[in-house]
């Protein structure tokens, strides 16, 4: 499935801007599930300075600074995208309860693993040590608290029921994803980017950041990496009706670590597992690591943002 994906963000400001930095995270990352066939800017005004670079979790980042008076910013970026099709593949994943996981995650090493096998309750997974223990010290930077995700007795509590004795840990995310979906109201009046997740928990609302931020602290309540992912979902119109150009939104959701088999991604806004309608920007701990674009402007007084995304499917 190919995409075209035009991000555009505005702001305009009260008073003359004299300087800005900027640094946006809008360019898809390439991996197993998609690739991003081109990407450009749009910035007006004609930036002095701008270079590109990868961040420490692999996200494509760039640098833009605008030194003359403005009183608006518009940046603009324009992405093609495309995503391999996949089919839902929980079973694959089906294997390993929560428990082995989270033990594993623990363990400073693979010791004891010498066979270079795991032994599960469904059955069995072979990898070698050398192969997997990259991956498993990479995840464990996702357990740890974040800016944004502190694992408070709230959220284990909230947690528990689906984390059930022996429950394989993919049936144990599937349900938690179900539960957020259904206890919790999409309201996007609610939340900003500075609500604390102890409100949402409490009030039982938010938007996709504020789930996908709620999932990732259950997770990590009881020794679970998991990871925020900043991207974009397709969205089609209802039948009959036509396509608005512009109407389509960021997105964010949530992936889990399994050891052997990778990381699987989960939407608990749509309460759905990604297949070929999400695309991928970036990953990090929560937010604030692959923050779409910020910056310090000096000058401007007060400021409006407007952010118009359109993802389209390319046949």
């Amino acid at each position: 499935m190919k995409y075209r994906i035009t991000h555009i963000t505005v702001y305009s400001y009260s008073q003359p801007v004299g300087l800005c930095q900027n640094e946006a995270r809008l360019q898809p990352r390439n991996f197993w599930r998609q690739n991003c066939d081109s990407s450009r800017f749009e910035i007006y005004p004609t930036p002095v300075d701008f270079h590109e670079r990868v961040d420490f979790f692999g996200n494509r980042v760039t640098y833009f600074a605008i030194q003359q008076p403005h009183n608006q910013l518009t940046v603009t970026a324009i992405s093609e995208v495309t995503v391999f099709p996949k089919q839902n593949t929980l079973d694959l994943f089906n294997q390993l309860s929560w428990e082995q996981v989270r033990n594993l995650l623990q363990e400073t090493s693979l010791q004891g693993q010498s066979q270079g096998q795991l032994q599960s309750q469904q059955g069995q997974i072979q990898f070698q040590n050398r192969d997997q223990s990259p991956e498993l010290m990479d995840a464990k930077q996702y357990l740890l608290d974040s800016p944004m995700v502190t694992v408070t007795s709230e959220l284990a509590g909230y947690a528990q029921p689906s984390f059930q004795p022996n429950r394989p840990l993919v049936d144990v995310v599937h349900d938690l994803m179900g539960r957020i979906y259904r206890d919790f109201t999409y309201d996007p009046t609610f939340t900003t980017i500075a609500t604390p997740l102890s409100d949402v928990l409490n009030f039982r609302r938010g938007v996709c950041q504020d789930f996908a931020h709620l999932a990732i602290g259950c997770l990590r309540a009881y020794g679970i990496a998991a990871k925020y992912i900043s991207g974009y979902v397709e969205t089609l119109p209802n039948p009959g009706t036509q396509r608005l150009v512009g109407t389509d939104a960021s997105h964010a959701w949530f992936s889990v670590f399994i050891p052997g088999s990778g990381w699987l991604d989960f939407d608990p806004t749509n309460n759905k597992v990604p297949l070929d309608q999400h695309i991928t920007l970036a990953w990090g701990r929560d937010y604030s690591d692959v923050t779409p674009l910020k910056g310090i402007a000096y000058g401007g007084g007060q400021h409006t943002l407007s952010v118009s995304v359109d993802v389209l499917r390319l046949e």
